[in-house]
């Protein structure tokens, strides 16, 4: 997210000489604002707008495509190929600095400064946790009634239950992984929860938190290949020493095995290893909820802007919408402008209504102009997407 600094009138003049679809949209893109004013912005899509729109999956599904079809539709020019291995993901949720797990049968810990796993004993004890002393001594300790040391560690500890889910205590609740679950340091010295699982399986927890398990197995399926194709090729650019990607949003949401639903599971499997590549490397697979009827131009070749004719099924409530706000909430964003007086936008994308996506926008008050991203002016103000216009009363 970038502002833009030219005037209005110079940015208008270099958007004119570009010639693009937008233009003879934009004699129209500017729109008094009166005091007191009620500003209605109508919009289409939710999100970004690159890649796979997931309402869009679910229409092409609807309309008889298989997944495969789905996901070369929103990644032209792709090919196919296979990703397997493991996939290192930062737990947010645990924000203390030791690791704590429920105890159960079959339960491991290993060191991880080398050497082999070795079983918990069945002590009657309820919790088992890594932490580091004081002294700075990484010990395992098991939890009674109270704390019990029972071994320390060269290294960090990690917990894992011959492939049965091992649950995680962290500050506000508790919840089960597969695979392991380990202490880890990263280069600036924070000690963070990792999990450590195989792709496939977290996949399983990734796919019911991004689309509804319940809708068009091919839907599910589709978003099956976007994510596991997404975490590979994250997996290849990682986030940290300490681990390769991280469970939210700002990646791709994970709830590990608890957030695991059969359907969405049975996706995963239909659908094993599968990823979508480009050069022989994984593809970078963004997606979002809707595109409004038009993809966005990503950085990639393969994420291009184009029409999307199965985003606008009957089912999607965010195709096209509209929130009314009034001039104040935007005079309280942009303090600078003082009092709003009018809104221009300078650049759309040229793709749909309106001429598309907004690349940035202009707000002229009583104290002065202020020029902001289409981004920044989605994010500010909460909006759905960039894909807007508005009706100024």
């Amino acid at each position: 997210m970038r502002p833009v600094p030219a005037v209005v009138a110079a940015a208008l003049g270099a958007a004119l000489a570009l010639g693009s679809p937008a233009d003879a949209a934009r004699g129209s893109d500017t729109w008094p604002v009166p005091a007191s004013a009620s500003i209605t912005v109508k919009g289409h899509g939710y999100g970004h707008g690159h890649g796979m729109s997931q309402y869009g999956a679910e229409g092409a599904a609807r309309q008889g495509l298989t997944y495969r079809q789905i996901v070369q539709f929103y990644y032209p020019e792709t090919d196919w190929g296979v990703a397997k291995r493991r996939v290192t993901v930062l737990v947010t949720a645990d924000t203390s600095d030791d690791l704590v797990v429920l105890a159960r049968r079959g339960l491991t810990v290993r060191d991880t400064a080398g050497g082999a796993a070795t079983d918990l004993p069945d002590n009657g004890a309820r919790q088992w946790r890594v932490a580091r002393s004081s002294a700075g001594v990484t010990w395992v300790s098991y939890r009674t009634q109270r704390w019990h040391r029972w071994k320390a560690l060269d290294g960090e500890g990690e917990f894992y239950a011959a492939g049965d889910p091992v649950t995680l205590v962290t500050p506000t609740g508790e919840r089960a992984y597969r695979g392991r679950l380990r202490t880890a340091v990263t280069s600036g010295g924070e000690r963070v929860t990792v999990n450590d699982l195989a792709l496939d399986n977290y996949l399983k927890g990734v796919v019911p938190l991004e689309i509804p398990a319940s809708w068009h197995a091919d839907a599910v399926r589709a978003q099956a290949v976007a994510a596991r194709t997404y975490a590979a090729y994250e997996r290849r650019h990682p986030l940290s020493s300490a681990y390769q990607i991280c469970d939210t949003g700002s990646c791709q949401v994970y709830g590990g095995y608890d957030a695991e639903y059969p359907a969405s599971n049975r996706a995963v499997d239909d659908t094993a290893h599968q990823v979508l590549t480009s050069g022989g490397e994984p593809a970078f697979t963004q997606f979002g909820s809707s595109s409004g009827g038009w993809t966005a131009a990503g950085s990639v070749p393969y994420l291009p802007a184009q029409e999307d004719p199965y985003d606008g099924w009957s089912g999607n409530p965010v195709h096209s919408w509209s929130v009314k706000l009034t001039d104040g909430s935007l005079e309280r964003a942009w303090p600078a402008v003082g009092d709003l007086r009018r809104i221009t936008v300078v650049q759309r994308d040229g793709h749909g209504d309106w001429g598309g996506r907004v690349v940035s926008i202009t707000l002229r008050g009583t104290g002065g102009r202020v020029s902001v991203s289409g981004d920044t002016f989605r994010s500010v103000l909460g909006l759905r997407s960039t894909w807007v216009t508005f009706r100024v009363r």
